[in-house]
C-alpha cells in the first residue's frame, strides 16, 4: 500500500526555475561562483530534500555570494577561512547584505550550514582540497526547552472534537494522527492516502531529507482515520478533484497548507478551553514526552521521530524531569 511520491521533489525543481544558468555535469575549478551554487542546489533536489529547505539554501548562499563579491571575490577558489568568518560577523553586527540589524543566533547558525554544506559539496567535486569553513564554529544557541501539553489536556482537546460535520470528522482524524504518530506539519500534510497501511496500523512518513520511516497508528487515531476515509473526506472532494492523492484536504478539496492546520488546531484549543500558545509541533514534543513518561526508551523514540541524532531526542528527558521525581519517590525504599 505504500508508494513513493514525486510531487515535492517537483517543487524543489520550481524553486531553481529562477537560476538559468545549466549546472555542469561535474563543475569545475575554475567555475564561477553563481555556476556552482547552481549546481550544489540541483544536488539537494537529486537528494530530494523539501522546498522549503532549497529556498532557505538558496537566500543564503545568495546572500554569501554577495558578501564575496562585495570583497571582489568571484570564484569558489579564492574562498579562505578569514571570508567565512567575516561573513558570520556581519550577520552578527547588522547591516549584512541589506538586512537593517542584526541575526539572530539560529538564522546565524542556519547560513553557516547552507555554507558549510556548499563549500563541502565543492570539496566533494574536486573543486576545493579542503572547505574553508571547516574550522569556523557556528554560535551556541540557547537551550529551550518545548512546551507540552499534559495527557489530559491532549485527551481534553481531541474529545471536545465530536461533530458529524466534515470539517471536524477531517480535524478530529488529522490532531488525532498528529498526537499518535508525533509527525510534523509537513509530514502530515504530505501523506497520501496510500501511505495509509490500516491493516498494520502503520502509516509510511517521509521526514527531513526525504527520509522514509514506518511509524505505528493508535487505536483512537486509526479509528478517526478510518471514519474520516468513510465518511468525510469524499464529501469534501465531491464535485472538486476526485483525483486528489494527499490524505487530508480542505473544504474545497485542495491539499491543506500548515497554516491551515495551525488556525485549526487554535480553533480547536478555544473550543476545548486548552491553554492558547500551542502549535502543532508542541502536539509532536506531547508525543514524545508522554512515551517517555509511559516507559519507552530514548532509542525507540528517536527512531519514531525520525531525528538523525540521539543527542536531540535527549531533550524530552529535560521535559519529563517532573514525571522522573514522581517516579523516585514511589520507587526508591528512602525516597
Amino acid at each position: 500500500m505504500y508508494r513513493e511520491d514525486g510531487k515535492n521533489r517537483r517543487k524543489g525543481v520550481e524553486v531553481l526555475e529562477t537560476e538559468r544558468v545549466e549546472a555542469p555535469t561535474r563543475p569545475e575549478s575554475t567555475a564561477g561562483l553563481d555556476r556552482l551554487v547552481t549546481a550544489f542546489l540541483r544536488s539537494l533536489v537529486a537528494a530530494g530534500y523539501s522546498a522549503s529547505t532549497l529556498a532557505a539554501a538558496r537566500v543564503d548562499l545568495r546572500q554569501f555570494g554577495e558578501f564575496l563579491r562585495r570583497g571582489e571575490i568571484d570564484r569558489v577558489s579564492d574562498i579562505r577561512p578569514r571570508d567565512v568568518r567575516a561573513f558570520v560577523a556581519g550577520l552578527a553586527e547588522g547591516g549584512a547584505a541589506g538586512h537593517p540589524g542584526a541575526y539572530a543566533r539560529a538564522s546565524i547558525a542556519r547560513k553557516l550550514s547552507s555554507v558549510r554544506r556548499f563549500l563541502a559539496f565543492c570539496v566533494d567535486e574536486g573543486v576545493l582540497p579542503a572547505s574553508p569553513a571547516v574550522e569556523i564554529t557556528a554560535p551556541k544557541l540557547p537551550r529551550h526547552l518545548p512546551q507540552v501539553l499534559t495527557q489530559e489536556q491532549a485527551a481534553a482537546l481531541l474529545e471536545a472534537i465530536d461533530g458529524r460535520d466534515p470539517l471536524d470528522i477531517r480535524d478530529r482524524a488529522l490532531l488525532e494522527l498528529l498526537y499518535s504518530c508525533g509527525l510534523r506539519s509537513r509530514e502530515i500534510l504530505d501523506l497520501d492516502v496510500q501511505d495509509l497501511d490500516p491493516e498494520r496500523r502503520e502509516v509510511r512518513v517521509r521526514g527531513k531529507g526525504r527520509k522514509v520511516r514506518v511509524v505505528p497508528v493508535g487505536d483512537k487515531a486509526a479509528q478517526a482515520t478510518a471514519r474520516y476515509l468513510r465518511e468525510a473526506r469524499p464529501s469534501l472532494l465531491s464535485g472538486h478533484a476526485s483525483g486528489e492523492r494527499r490524505l487530508f484536504v480542505s473544504r474545497r478539496g485542495r491539499p491543506l497548507s500548515p497554516s491551515d492546520v495551525r488556525r485549526r488546531l487554535q480553533t480547536r484549543l478555544r473550543q476545548a478551553a486548552v491553554q492558547a500558545g500551542i502549535s502543532p509541533h508542541t502536539l509532536r514534543h506531547s508525543f514524545a514526552t508522554h512515551l517517555l513518561e509511559g516507559g519507552a526508551d530514548l532509542r525507540s523514540i528517536q527512531e519514531l521521530l525520525g531525528h538523525a541524532s540521539l543527542r536531540t531526542t535527549q531533550i524530552y528527558t529535560h521535559v519529563s524531569a517532573t514525571h522522573l521525581r514522581r517516579a523516585y519517590r514511589l520507587a526508591h525504599p528512602r525516597a
